[in-house]
């Protein structure tokens, strides 16, 4: 019986429309509409982008739920109450262009509106697979990334900073934050707050950015300084005192500027130009690749290794890695080249 009624329904729409170009997916839901109205348009509610997109970033992670949550807000604030009835289908080349524009009005910068962009395609390629659409207007509207601001410091100013005298006692616990970060190939602030112990020399942990296992060997010098802060609660003591790392990272970031601030005023000619953690890792990765340290060894050092077969040889990439650390240490610290 239910087949003829799809039978019967089928014919219907082919001889009111072409159906010819229709994928399997759209001819089924046209026959859902024709044949059950009440659960085709309960589906439909269910799978606006709007609904979509939340189911989507409930699954991620907290911190990236937060940016996902950010994209959420600014598809409110572009559309307003329409956003709730949004469909895939109503979102084409223009309409990502218009958004585009909106967003430029408070974020001139490409890559900072690309976070965004990224993340509503992000849905379309879920919806895609759940077989929830089949439009993709990314075909067509390309999301083009400008040239990243380079945010490296000489040797000479890193230098500077390192053998910095007359600090106020507040402001070397952040520098000596500054030097282990750079000290441990650029590690990010995250992880290197949650670091509970080392072992056999090496700190391991999980990269919370990728998720992926990671491990740096700890030289002598980075040893000094995370002996000098040992932690109770963490290897180091920086969150002994803090809520979370990301009160101590607003609390960092002003005490870098105002070293930054103090040590131009000294006049020798070395001017450093900013002062954070980020500076830490492009520094390391630019003088590595100043040092001659192939893009290969350079790229694991920070990472960035995906999940090739070459990824399979950790502990060969790892002792590279190693005696990369050690080559631009021995650089900045001891000018050893």
């Amino acid at each position: 019986m239910r087949k003829s009624e799809y039978e019967a329904a089928l014919l219907r729409l082919s001889c009111n429309e072409n159906i010819t170009h229709l994928t399997a997916v759209q001819l089924r839901d046209k026959l859902v509409c024709l044949l059950n109205p009440e659960i085709a348009q309960a589906r439909a509610n269910e799978n606006t982008f709007e609904q979509c997109f939340l189911r989507f970033a409930n699954h991620k992670t907290k911190r990236t739920q937060e940016i996902y949550m950010a994209t959420y807000k600014r598809l409110v604030n572009f559309l307003g109450k329409k956003f709730k009835s949004l469909t895939f289908e109503d979102i084409n080349k223009e309409w990502l262009q218009n958004f585009d524009d909106f967003l430029a009005m408070t974020a001139p910068s490409a890559n900072a509106r690309n976070i965004h962009l990224r993340n509503i395609r992000a849905v379309f390629n879920d919806a895609i697979d759940n077989e929830i659409t089949t439009n993709y207007p990314f075909r067509r509207f390309k999301i083009k990334p400008e040239p990243t601001r380079k945010r490296n410091l000489s040797v000479e100013a890193i230098r500077k900073i390192f053998n910095a005298e007359g600090l106020e006692p507040w402001q070397v616990k952040y520098r000596d934050f500054f030097k282990l970060t750079f000290m441990l190939i650029g590690i990010n602030v995250i992880d290197l707050c949650n670091l509970q112990t080392y072992e056999n020399g090496r700190v391991e942990y999980i990269r919370a950015k990728t998720h992926k296992p990671y491990s740096i060997k700890v030289e002598t010098e980075a040893n000094e300084i995370i002996q000098k802060y040992s932690g109770e609660k963490h290897l180091l003591n920086y969150l002994d005192t803090y809520k979370n790392y990301r009160s101590f990272y607003m609390n960092m970031c002003n005490g870098l500027k105002a070293i930054k601030q103090r040590l131009n005023d000294i006049d020798d000619g070395v001017t450093i130009k900013e002062l954070t953690s980020y500076w830490a890792r492009h520094s390391w990765a630019t003088l590595a690749a100043y040092l001659d340290i192939p893009k290969d060894t350079i790229a694991a050092a920070l990472g960035h290794g995906g999940n090739t077969v070459t990824d399979i040889y950790i502990e060969f990439d790892m002792r590279k890695v190693d005696e990369a650390n050690r080559k631009v240490l021995d650089y900045v610290l001891y000018d050893k080249t």
